[in-house]
């Protein structure tokens, strides 16, 4: 028998995602590409495109309960991925992308494959949908790091936005850019151009390295 997220709404699973990460909590709903987990402490939104396995958990050594509160933070009739991102514009989330930390922070942009994403820490960040594996909302009345609201302004600046994640960066050739939050030397450099979805960046030691830009994350200027 084919089971699918919509059988198990209301029943606590197991979900591996792409990079050996899991989740476990109650399922609250499904839509075509996204799912919400609540695992007791937070809301979780998970596009369906990054689930490598899934399962029913029947039975568990602690009785752990996952009732979820009352109020979703991301209330919508129908969910989806897109409408997920749309409803928790200029909110307070965490996401994950890749690597072994998430941003905190919030959307100011949504476009056709990627967002703007204000971090306190990173600043403008902008994200490829196609790589998001979760995104977390923040409980009512509270900010990253404690911050104070006059210290995270909703409407931070931006350089004008492409309408894809290719086309944004055509905007960023001969700027010095950092690919996936730099955790590569070979991730930070100069843009020199884009050409078919591949990119030629300058490393500082002046080395042309040649990118995929499907593959590419998150991108920041310095």
């Amino acid at each position: 028998m084919l089971i699918d997220f919509a059988d198990l709404i209301g029943k606590k699973i197991e979900v591996e995602i792409s990079g050996g990460n899991y989740h476990i909590g109650n399922l609250l709903d499904a839509g075509l590409d996204i799912i919400v987990l609540y695992d007791g402490r937070s809301f979780i939104y998970i596009p369906t495109v990054h689930i490598q396995r899934f399962k029913e958990i029947i039975k568990e050594e602690e009785d752990i309960s996952y009732d979820p509160p009352l109020d979703n933070p991301i209330e919508t009739d129908t969910i989806s991925f897109r409408k997920a991102l749309t409803i928790a514009k200029g909110s307070f989330i965490q996401v994950y992308v890749t690597g072994n930390k998430t941003i905190h922070g919030y959307l100011t942009s949504i476009m056709n494959d990627y967002f703007v994403f204000h971090s306190p820490v990173y600043k403008s960040m902008f994200i490829s949908m196609n790589h998001v594996k979760w995104l977390i909302p923040y409980p009512p009345n509270t900010t990253p790091y404690s911050l104070k609201s006059e210290n995270l302004p909703l409407m931070p600046k931006t350089a004008p936005l492409a309408r894809s994640f290719s086309e944004q960066l055509v905007k960023f050739e001969n700027q010095l850019i950092i690919l996936d939050g730099g955790d590569h030397p070979e991730k930070i450099g100069l843009l020199q151009k884009m050409r078919n979805n591949n990119m030629t960046l300058i490393t500082a030691e002046g080395e042309a390295v040649y990118r995929n830009v499907e593959h590419i994350k998150t991108i920041q200027l310095p």
